[in-house]
């Protein structure tokens, strides 16, 4: 396992086996995003895409805290915070093709909420809290809080959460359906990380086509959806590791995939 901080270490990059993790190491500013750590995030989430030897990342929060979000310090100096066709920390506006997973500890608040509902799924502590409360501060929730929330949970709800500000306690997030596992506090890395070594088992291929296909077919035309699944699934089933696992599976072993 490296650890490998970045030039300014706002972020650090570990890489174990497959698995990449992302923290975020602005503790003493409860890992607020500025523009060089936007950059390191995407950085690190570019490495994850091209590396074939990664097949899944986490990204998480130092101190005790995931993200509260865009650094106000930096946007009354005058900075620009996101990133040009990628948004905040990189992510907001451009997921990654391999999956991600945030690991929530303490809060997740306005940009760091949107972070982690760029994710493809949450960990979370008991303890967490969730939040776009942004109508609070003369902003609103531009990084995709507005746009995935009502996709992850029912759209009152988000409405609500939207229009108030109000925080949404760990519990809640799990009863609509929004974080995956909850963990006792200080224990949602860990549990991130055995949730990243099972999709990693997978073939990497099939991974990347069933996050590809949940992502994209709600917005297929309804006549259409069939037909442009066939041409993803033809693409699996014509690969080395579509062969690979069907020959594992008769020998009952373990397949050895190659990502193509």
């Amino acid at each position: 396992m490296t650890v490998h901080p970045t030039q300014a270490q706002t972020v650090l990059v570990e890489i174990g086996g497959p698995i990449l993790v992302v923290t975020i190491n602005r503790p003493q500013a409860r890992n607020a995003i500025d523009r060089a750590t936007s950059q390191a995030i995407a950085d690190a989430i570019d490495r994850l895409d091209v590396d074939p030897q990664l097949a899944v990342g986490i990204i998480t929060g130092a101190g005790g805290h995931f993200s509260s979000g865009m650094d106000l310090k930096a946007f009354l100096a005058g900075e620009r915070v996101e990133l040009d066709g990628r948004g905040l920390a990189g992510i907001c506006e451009t997921p990654p093709a391999k999956p991600l997973i945030a690991a929530v500890e303490g809060y997740a608040l306005a940009g760091g909420c949107e972070i982690a509902l760029a994710c493809d799924l949450i960990v979370a502590s008991n303890e967490a809290r969730f939040g776009i409360p942004e109508v609070k501060t003369g902003l609103i929730a531009g990084s995709g809080g507005l746009i995935r929330l009502p996709q992850r949970v029912p759209r009152q709800i988000a409405m609500e959460y939207a229009l108030t500000g109000r925080l949404m306690t760990a519990a809640e997030a799990h009863r609509f359906g929004l974080v995956n596992t909850l963990t006792e506090p200080g224990k949602a890395l860990d549990a991130a990380r055995e949730l990243a070594r099972e999709i990693a088992a997978n073939a990497p291929l099939s991974v990347a086509m069933s996050k590809r296909i949940v992502n994209e077919a709600g917005g297929w035309p309804a006549g259409e959806v069939w037909t442009r699944q066939r041409a993803l699934l033809e693409e699996v089933i014509a690969s080395e590791d579509a062969r690979e696992g069907a020959r594992a599976f008769a020998e009952k072993r373990r397949p050895n995939w190659r990502g193509r």
